[in-house]
């Protein structure tokens, strides 16, 4: 029980802390969310609406606060999940543009890093237990390769060549124009055409990490007593590479996956960006600054 309170109360301050840079962060950057929704409008809309700037500051939670009531201000609405007006899509609130687009970012990430985990993790397992082979030779160094090029940019090269040039998959939107979203087969296959090209770069992207970690620990396991001693009774190597190593070196994987996904949610900013998928993590980027201001 001390263990668990001591563990809670670490990530409560964890959790502090990161709400506290995420308000302070954008007080000590150039610029403003009303700059950014003044763009929008032309100088005689300005000039025709003098107490514009006010009425927009009263709207997003600003004015004349000093930065002890503006910060507990910040925080009451963030425990009531009210993060404030988007600057983006004035003037609907944050949460509502949000909830829109979590779908996409549970569908696309979700289901591309598991792929991406079972990929890399059966291929780091034949060539761990064919090492030195041809399969070993070819597909890891491939895989490693494709791993270490950035994520934005393996989805540019991806949507430049199959989107642009072969013109495979589509190369905007979550979905065709054409098509209402909900529970029916036109609109999910039509998701799914255009979730494609970025759950491929998902899978691209962290597939070789995979590999090399499960090959690592696969070969250490391999000279384990009770690998010998499976392949000393005459078992099929088959059944002795999944159910005796591979069974045992899929733990330390899992033990990553989960700070891996947290990886990828924040990775797939820019795959969203570079596809123009409307995507939570893309959002929440653009949000941000509407909850900091209040």
């Amino acid at each position: 029980m001390r263990w668990f309170l001591s563990r809670v109360l670490f990530y409560v301050f964890a959790t502090w802390v990161a709400l506290t840079l995420s308000f302070l962060l954008p007080r000590v950057m150039p610029g403003d969310p009303i700059g950014g929704i003044l763009q929008h409008l032309s100088p005689a809309q300005i000039s025709s609406n003098p107490g514009i700037i006010q009425t927009y500051q009263a709207l997003l939670g600003g004015g004349h606060q000093s930065i002890w009531q503006a910060y507990w201000e910040y925080l009451h609405r963030v425990v009531h999940l009210d993060f404030g007006i988007s600057t983006s899509n004035y003037p609907t609130k944050v949460s509502e543009v949000v909830a829109r687009t979590v779908p996409y970012s549970i569908v696309l990430v979700g289901i591309a890093f598991t792929l991406s985990f079972i990929f890399g993790t059966v291929i780091g397992m034949v060539a761990a237990w064919r090492r030195g082979g041809t399969f070993d030779s070819i597909f890891v160094p491939i895989f490693m390769a494709l791993g270490a090029f950035p994520a934005y940019f393996t989805a540019l090269l991806l949507v430049y060549f199959f989107g642009l040039r072969l013109g495979w998959f589509p190369i905007q939107h979550a979905y065709g124009n054409e098509v209402t979203p909900g529970l029916n087969w036109p609109f999910l296959s039509s998701a799914i055409g255009h979730g494609m090209l970025p759950a491929f770069v998902i899978v691209i992207a962290y597939a070789g990490g995979w590999v090399l970690t499960m090959r690592t620990v696969m070969i250490n396991t391999m000279s384990e007593d009770y690998v010998a001693m499976a392949s000393a009774k005459g078992l099929p190597d088959r059944r002795v590479m999944t159910r005796y190593a591979a069974r045992n070196a899929i733990l330390p994987p899992l033990n990553g996956f989960a700070p891996q996904f947290a990886t990828a949610v924040g990775g797939v900013i820019f795959v969203d960006s570079s596809s123009a998928i409307p995507a939570r993590a893309t959002r929440c980027s653009r949000q941000r600054s509407a909850a900091t201001t209040r």
